[in-house]
């Protein structure tokens, strides 16, 4: 009974959710609630000592000083404020984190650090396609690190389209190239999917270890694969034209007064530097042990920083918060509703139920390569299925599952980003649609474009986690890797 309980809460969650029918946040909060209340009601619900949360739980529930936590416990109505605390609790840092992230990020844009690289990379292409097509990838990245889609369309749009159109390009190839590059920065722990998976499987920034290396291949690959193919079709089709510096500075000369108003070109040095040593410092940490800081106390203090340098006037620090903390909050209420259902799912017990069912229908010999089995479960699940569908609905269970197998979260979390290569191909991620009307390209002929390289991408992700074993438990891989913390 409670195994059904728990499949109906995940298929009403994906229901209302991909039919609109609710909102994000108050789909991961009342759904879970009230399948809660029911699984209490028909006495099926029971803690269980299986996850760190629920065995803090037991503990407080047990009463002080109790030495031994049982296996099981009833529970009633008024525990459900405990689990629920217990699980907005378990995400609450990674909420910290990325609220500070964005808010860094969205400092640096205001303050122009990228403006600088789009204008030489405007200069560098001097109207040749293959040139341009190269800086179009290459500013796509850098703006990407904020993890904003709609930030990263509308800088590149603004920056390339009027490049394109003089040299009479396909619009095509920045819209296939900006969704790329967002498709591969987007999987930094501030980024939509990888947050998602960080707080639902309980998993720190140190993620980006695992990460990282899949993530330069597949920049590489996008820079000096792609981008160099399209270019060389271009300059086929297109010869070479060469601009004056008059034309490209004009191309390149922003004219909107308030967006000059919030610009720090004086800073940019300093706006670097500590954009670079926050990055370095995050990722050597998780190879470091003695230099370690929780990336929630950096970006804290790296915003803190960034504000005072670039805005040290109070009234526009207020500005740049108020401007900038919207994004924030749409992700992190996210968060703390994942919190909400993921208290819920595991302290009432759904989520072993499912993990048991699950265990018992996939055959034990694909067990040790569960891993796998969720990385490629996660290209058609992302696509079909929106993020929040699927990493607050899907992923528990598939996690629950894999730690019967002897995969821990961090395995999990890593597999279950794999398929983010073709998420953002899929007609339910809103910004797209921006992008498509900026450089009025057909869906269709588009998401075709584009899905031929983005399988290039799933393969660099997928092969890097089986060297480094991040997808195989340890079976094989590099020793100093497959032991996540």
């Amino acid at each position: 009974m409670l195994t059904l309980l728990a499949y109906l809460m995940i298929i009403c969650f994906m229901a209302v959710i991909m039919t609109k029918k609710m909102s994000a946040f108050t789909a991961l909060t009342t759904i879970p609630i009230v399948f809660a209340v029911i699984a209490i009601i028909s006495g099926q619900a029971h803690l269980t000592g299986s996850t760190k949360g629920n065995i803090k739980i037991l503990k407080a529930l047990a009463g002080e000083g109790a030495k031994e936590v049982p296996k099981s416990m009833d529970i009633h109505m008024g525990d459900l404020g405990t689990l629920i605390l217990e699980g907005i609790k378990s995400v609450s840092v990674t909420g910290i984190m990325l609220l500070f992230a964005i808010l860094f990020f969205s400092t640096m844009l205001d303050a122009g650090l990228f403006d600088p690289i789009t204008e030489k990379m405007v200069f560098f292409a001097k109207g040749d396609p293959k040139r341009v097509l190269m800086a179009t990838a290459v500013v796509a990245a850098a703006v990407s690190l904020n993890g904003d889609g709609t930030t990263t369309t509308l800088i590149c749009c603004s920056a390339f389209l009027p490049i394109y159109d003089r040299l009479g390009m396909k619009r095509i190839n920045l819209a296939v190239l900006v969704i790329l590059q967002n498709t591969i920065m987007n999987l930094l722990p501030w980024g939509g999917p990888t947050a998602r998976a960080m707080s639902v499987l309980d998993v720190g920034g140190d993620i980006l270890t695992f990460l990282l290396p899949g993530m330069i291949l597949s920049l590489a690959y996008m820079i000096f694969f792609v981008a160099n193919r399209m270019g060389n079709q271009e300059r086929k089709r297109l010869g070479v034209k060469e601009l004056s510096d008059a034309e490209l500075r004009e191309l390149t000369v922003i004219s909107d007064e308030e967006t000059l108003a919030i610009r720090r070109p004086k800073n940019w040095a300093f706006n670097a530097i500590l954009t670079v040593g926050l990055i370095a410092w995050l990722v050597a940490g998780s190879f470091i042990p003695a230099i370690e800081v929780p990336p929630a106390v950096l970006f804290l203090v790296a915003t803190s920083v960034a504000l005072l340098v670039n805005y040290p006037n109070l009234k526009d620090q207020g500005k740049r918060i108020g401007a900038n903390g919207g994004d924030a909050v749409q992700v992190i209420i996210l968060v703390f509703g994942a919190g909400v259902l993921m208290g819920l799912f595991n302290g009432t017990g759904m989520a072993d139920a499912i993990a048991n069912n699950l265990t018992t229908i996939i055959p034990k010999s694909l067990g040790g390569f569960w891993g796998i089995v969720v990385a490629i479960v996660s290209a058609p699940g992302t696509f079909f299925i929106s993020n929040d569908g699927f990493y607050y609905g899907v992923m528990p269970a598939l996690a629950k599952a894999g730690n019967e197998y002897g995969f821990d979260n961090m395995h999990m979390a890593v597999a279950s980003l794999m398929g983010q290569a073709f998420h953002l191909l899929s007609p339910l991620v809103a910004f797209i649609y921006l992008l498509l009307r900026l450089t009025e390209v057909d869906m269709g002929e588009w998401q075709k474009e584009a899905g031929k390289y983005a399988i290039g991408i799933f393969i660099i992700f997928l092969g890097t986690s089986l060297i480094l074993g991040t997808l195989t438990n340890g079976a094989w891989g590099i020793p100093f890797f497959i032991a996540p913390k």
